[in-house]
């Protein structure tokens, strides 16, 4: 089983407590406490040298402490405190930090409230559970056989026919029906190659939909889409020994993941609203009437500057973009602010929270948006940002590389988790 050790301040008064624990042990994980006494708190807190005033805080770094200098086991960590509490999201970073640079077990992050439930953090908990559990198949760096990549998304279903380290077919198209848009990419994907789907070694399955089409095709892989994205973007990009961290703006979510020689050790997700996601893009470009593909390339001539979008929020956000055309913006200036304010929210909601290791990996579809790109590796100083090509497909791609390593079809419905 594996152990997730819990590094937190006031799950037990908010009630969240017992949600922590039946996420991790709906994916074969069970949760620990660190072991820490009244004498090492102190000494620990000495250590640290992060002063805080809450004693709870206090028992957070005693417990890190504790994993880092050996005297408690565990296979990963997750470190949660309340939303509400800014000194406790401060020592949450830098714990984080901590643990990364002393030891190698992967960590994950979280701000909850009160009303914080066990499906929201599932995803979190598989990584975790994904990502000590099968090591060695995230490790792999070539694909073997004829193997199928299956993305369920929230906006878009992806889809890769692989064989032998190449790509042979890809489909794309919106998500209606889970079942039916698998369906449907799946014969974009294997058109014109002479293959079928009873030709195929492997099948993998991730997103939103993996479940269902999962279970439906009897896939090898279902697994979720930290792991699976981030194998495909170094396996992509060229970048499976070494440092990297990846980023996925989604049309719903998002998410960044850094990496080292293709492990995924650290991870954030989601956000606080739709304008800091592919969502916004893809309205602003109804408004600017030009299509998504077309919002990059206007967005690189204009000049951000020239056109003020504050919001947050999506509908605020569009009522900016209305207002900066009324007052006499060009719809370049329009397009390059919409992909600047997206790359700012996800700056201040997620990249601030992990330590982003040089090169940057953009995935998923927005990541052929050519200004957000350029707007991305602005916002952080003129970072190298790299965009593989597929990096729309990510997922998929991420799939049939890994379910590849699971061996014969017949063995495939013992090997999804």
């Amino acid at each position: 089983m594996v152990k997730i050790a819990q590094i937190s301040c006031g799950t037990d008064y908010s009630g969240v407590q017992k949600e922590i624990e039946k996420a991790a042990a709906t994916f074969g994980a069970e949760i620990t406490i660190p072991e820490a006494d009244l004498d090492y708190i102190d000494e620990a807190y000495h250590k640290f040298g992060f002063n805080v005033a809450s004693s709870s805080v206090r028992l957070m770094i005693a417990r890190a402490m504790s994993l880092v200098e050996g005297k408690s086991d565990a296979d990963a960590v997750f470190i949660g405190s309340c939303f509400r509490c800014a000194e406790a999201a401060l020592v949450r970073n830098e714990l984080r930090r901590f643990i990364q640079q002393n030891t190698h077990l992967p960590v994950v992050t979280y701000s909850f409230t009160e009303r914080t439930k066990a499906d929201e953090l599932f995803i979190r908990m598989e990584a975790l559970s994904t990502i000590v559990a099968r090591k060695s198949l995230l490790a792999r760096e070539k694909q073997e056989g004829l193997t199928l990549g299956i993305d369920s998304g929230s906006t878009t279903t992806k889809v890769v026919l692989m064989e032998n380290n190449k790509i042979l077919g890809t489909g794309w198209l919106p998500t209606t029906d889970v079942i039916a848009s698998a369906n449907e990419g799946m014969e974009q994907a294997f058109e014109g190659t002479g293959y079928k789907l009873d030709d195929v070694d492997g099948v993998g399955v991730t997103g939103y939909g993996r479940i269902t089409i999962g279970k439906h095709l009897d896939a090898g892989l279902i697994q979720e889409e930290l792991s699976v994205n981030s194998k495909g973007a170094v396996y992509l990009a060229g970048h499976q020994q070494g440092e990297a961290t990846v980023l996925d703006i989604g049309g719903m979510d998002n998410k960044v993941i850094t990496v080292n020689d293709g492990i995924p050790d650290n991870f954030t997700m989601g956000g606080i609203c739709a304008g800091a996601s592919g969502r916004f893009l893809e309205i602003t470009s109804r408004r600017l009437g030009v299509d998504i593909s077309e919002l990059g390339s206007l967005a690189v001539k204009g000049n951000y500057r020239r056109a003020t979008l504050n919001s947050y929020c999506l509908v605020f956000g569009i009522q900016d973009l209305v207002t900066s055309l009324a007052a006499g913006s060009t719809r370049e200036d329009v397009a390059a602010a919409a992909c600047h304010s997206v790359a700012e929210q996800v700056y201040e909601q997620q990249l601030q929270e992990i330590d982003v290791r040089e090169p940057l990996i953009q995935v998923g579809g927005t990541s052929l948006v050519s200004g957000l790109v350029e707007a991305v590796s602005e916002v952080l100083g003129g970072i190298n940002v790299i965009v593989p090509e597929y990096s729309q497909y990510i997922g998929a791609v991420g799939s049939a590389l890994l379910v590849s390593g699971l061996g014969d079809r017949k063995d495939f419905g013992a090997k999804s988790l």
